[in-house]
């Protein structure tokens, strides 16, 4: 949940902002296919959580890791 939630909530907002600029009635796929609005509106936010996930879990794959202690405090080896 430390990736997906995080990544849902920038995959609305980013829905909201792209789909406010963009009319889905004007993307055409391979040049000639046109889907309906509810079609390209949730393609378009699948994508945009697929891309968000994989940010956020590149981020929480690449942060340092906290030492671990035990129950008294000490660190272990």
């Amino acid at each position: 949940m430390w990736i997906l939630w995080p990544s849902f909530l920038m995959a609305g907002a980013a829905s909201a902002v792209v789909f406010a600029l963009v009319d889905p009635l004007d993307v055409m796929f391979l040049g000639h296919l046109q889907a309906g609005r509810m079609t390209v509106y949730t393609v378009g936010f699948f994508i945009f959580w697929v891309m968000a996930a994989l940010s956020s879990a590149l981020t929480l794959r690449i942060a340092p890791r906290g030492v671990e202690l035990d129950e008294f405090g000490d660190p272990v080896e």
